[in-house]
Formats: C-alpha cells, structure tokens, sequence
C-alpha cells in the first residue's frame, strides 16, 4: 500500500508502525529527491520566521519537515504517535537541533512549553474533534506565533480529508488572520501532477 493509497483509509484503522518502514518512498514524505525537498524547503522558509524560533511538529511522522525546519536554523520538537515513525525521524537529524517525542498530536507531550510555530501536516482532517485540536494547539503558541497547516481532500472517487474554507472556519474564534496558500498547482511538492485540494493555512493572533 503506498502512502497516498493509505491516506484513502482512515487514519484511525491504520498500522503507522508498520507503515514506518516504506512511509518515506512517498517523494512528498521522505524528500528524497532533490526537486522536491527544495520545493518544501522553499515552502517551509516562507511559512516560518526568517530567524531562529520554536518550531513543534505535529504527526512529524519520519521527521522529514522537521529536518527541514532544524537546517533552516530553527529548533524543533517533533511529536509521532507512532514509535516506528519516531524511531526513523530520531535517526535523521545527526546533530541538528531537533527533538523527537511519542505522543499524540491533539494533546502532546509538551508540558507548559511556548512555541513560535506549531507546524502540522495531514494530521487535522484525521482527529475527531478538529475544532478542539486547534484550540489546543493555539494555546501552545507564544504571543505572535503562528499555526502552520498542511491539509487537504484527498482523492475523486471517494474523497477523505478537509477542505480549506472548513478550516477557516474552525479557526475564526482563535486567529486574528488566516492566510490560505493552494499548493495543488505545485507538482514538485508532491512529485508528480496532482488533480485534489491541497493547501497550507498559516494563522496569527
């Protein structure tokens, strides 16, 4: 089953330990090639802060935005509910400022700690109280920080995820301005040509 395939399921009847192992063969997921790890790279730098922050990654999965971020300079924290999944992150970063912790994503285990950035791709659609989610994850941020999601409807036939403009909605009791950025006309993101909803939705107070 590829990643995408996967994604077609819902998250909460999948094995992510067992996915651990070929998760990254997705060029979106492992970054592998280099067109495409240069276009989050890019992606990335326009959504964080130009200089050195917190930055929480949220179902960091493997670790690979995560890496991302930390050789952009900031220091990130990243949460997998997946042990597997952390495992593998845990062996990328090889002295970049990057930690790894199991945990779930709607609730993680971060104690009090502020951050610049709360980071999270492909997580909201899957969690059942979205709303909830979000309000948790707002509370995490520092005064100024901001809420980076990557989201999306996934699939034609029998389509899973959620759209942009739901998500608007969620974080209108909590974010003073909500930017949204469509990435499906980006085929380096992904790889190849898409044809879904995919987008990241950027927040501040």
């Amino acid at each position: 089953m590829t990643a995408d395939e996967a994604t077609m399921t819902s998250a909460n009847d999948l094995d992510w330990d067992a996915l651990a192992a070929t998760f990254d063969d997705e060029p979106d997921h492992g970054l592998r090639d280099p067109e495409v790890r240069d276009a989050w790279a890019r992606r990335l730098r326009s959504w964080l802060p130009g200089t050195a922050c917190d930055v929480l990654d949220l179902g960091c999965g493997t670790g690979s935005l995560s890496l991302l971020a930390a050789e952009q300079g900031h220091r990130v924290t990243g949460v997998d509910l997946s042990p597997a999944m952390v495992e593998l992150a845990r062996a990328k970063p090889a002295g970049r400022d990057a930690v790894f912790l199991v945990g779930d994503a709607a609730a993680p285990p971060v104690g009090e700690r502020r951050f610049d950035v709360v980071l999270v791709r492909h997580v909201l659609w899957a969690l059942p109280d979205p709303g909830r989610a979000l309000r948790h994850w707002w509370a995490l941020l520092r005064p100024g920080g901001r809420l980076v999601l990557v989201e999306g409807v996934w699939g034609t036939v029998a389509p899973v995820g959620m759209a942009a403009e739901r998500v608007r909605e969620l974080l209108a009791p909590v974010a003073g301005a909500v930017r949204v950025e469509r990435l499906s006309q980006d085929p380096a993101l992904w790889g190849r040509v898409v044809d879904d909803e995919r987008y990241a939705v950027v927040a501040q107070g």
